[in-house]
């Protein structure tokens, strides 16, 4: 079955009407909205709330416990488009296979509100979950395309900043090089059914302007990731950014960061948005639950084992 749905999805992709100008960021976000946004499942309560000074979601599956862990999640969508709203579904789903409280910060998206924006939004985020009490022990980070990016740059302003740092972090399908320099460009050009590089391109235009591009809070891959928590990276093989992460991995071992890359054979970009629908999306996801659960036991167990003995 899986084959039939993959190649089903691949020809659902293709078949979006491409406009003959360019839509303007308000008509992109509508578009965004309507194609991609799914609502968070049955048994997953949502409610508003305001985390880093920013609107945010919170998503509480009905099995989440507080000493379970949190999970902080950076949606994406190109630093232009999307939302804690668009991404409910997709939040929702991985809390809940996860057993964690979930919140998501709606943070400021270009070109109203160009690189850093972002990046401070994510920081405030991160830095008051800490100071309300959160232990970075039970806490990780997920998020996906230029929310992937933005997890990283988190991480890394919050460790030059002397924060602690979270337990672990997943990333989908990462957006982490915006010189758009990754062969994957040319590779896979013709395998990917939903970007033209034109396209990748036009978003980092918007977030960045003329700034630099190689700056690391903009592109984590060129980075000094040292420290960093445990990463899983998951990407699709027909994707023009799947050298953003296969880069990602190689550079993250390559400075001690403990790392684990999984390449989706025939997928797309951010595939698990189709969880549901497409048999590797859902176990792409509950292993990314398993990776978090599990690095969130191992944080406790380590915390135990310092412990001053009574």
């Amino acid at each position: 079955m899986s084959r039939q749905q993959r190649e089903a999805l691949d020809a659902l992709l293709r078949s979006a009407p491409r406009p003959e100008t360019p839509p303007t960021p308000e008509e992109q976000r509508t578009g965004f909205a309507l194609g991609v946004g799914r609502p968070a499942a049955e048994g997953v309560a949502v409610r508003r709330t305001v985390l880093g000074g920013r609107p945010a979601l919170e998503l509480e599956p009905a099995d989440a416990a507080d000493d379970h862990g949190r999970l902080l999640y950076l949606h994406g969508g190109g630093y232009l488009v999307g939302s804690p709203d668009t991404h409910a579904g997709l939040i929702g789903e991985l809390a809940r296979r996860a057993g964690l409280r979930a919140i998501s910060p709606d943070y400021r998206l270009a070109p109203e509100h160009p690189f850093p924006a972002a990046v401070d939004d994510g920081l405030a985020a991160y830095r008051e979950l800490l100071e309300s009490g959160t232990d970075p022990r039970s806490l990780v980070l997920a998020g996906d395309s230029a929310g992937g990016g933005l997890v990283l740059a988190t991480l890394l302003a919050a460790r030059d900043a002397g924060l602690p740092l979270p337990a672990a972090a997943v990333l989908f399908s990462p957006w982490t090089d915006l010189t758009l320099s990754g062969a994957s460009y040319r590779s896979r050009k013709e395998a990917d059914p939903i970007f033209t590089e034109d396209d990748i391109r036009a978003y980092a235009d918007h977030y960045l302007g003329a700034r630099d591009r190689t700056n690391p809070l903009a592109s984590p891959l060129f980075a000094d990731l040292t420290g960093l928590p445990p990463l899983l990276l998951q990407v699709g093989a027909n994707e023009l950014l799947l050298d953003d992460a296969v880069r990602l991995a190689a550079r993250a071992a390559e400075q001690d960061v403990a790392v684990t890359l999984e390449v989706e054979s025939g997928l797309p970009h951010v595939f698990q948005h189709q969880f549901g629908r497409l048999d590797e999306a859902d176990a792409a996801l509950e292993r990314a639950a398993r990776f978090l659960t599990a690095r969130l036991a191992a944080a406790r167990l380590d915390e135990a084992d310092a412990a001053p003995a009574q």
